[in-house]
């Protein structure tokens, strides 16, 4: 499903028009995305948790050369499915 096709769902299972359940998504990602930049978490109780997770620095290989080279540390989104997710999927 594609950003297109999920607000097609949105638009038709709460009864909005495209328009309004395209500017619900966006505001929705725009939240999510500002919780995060800020270090914080979004919990949607049932479907799961947006965190931030940090990886360390490293030292890896490249694969052309074989040289070793250094990866910096980063800041990484990820999301934990809940438990109503999870036994939905199953």
């Amino acid at each position: 499903m594609n950003k297109s096709e999920l607000i097609d769902a949105i638009a038709e299972s709460a009864g909005l028009s495209k328009a309004s359940a395209g500017k619900a998504l966006d505001a929705t990602i725009d939240a999510i995305s500002a919780a995060l930049k800020s270090g914080g978490e979004v919990t949607l109780v049932g479907f799961g948790t947006f965190y931030v997770a940090e990886r360390e620095a490293r030292n890896g290989r490249n694969p052309r050369t074989g040289e070793t080279i250094k990866i910096d540390a980063a800041k990484q989104p990820k999301f934990r499915a809940g438990k109503s997710l999870k036994d939905a999927v199953q």
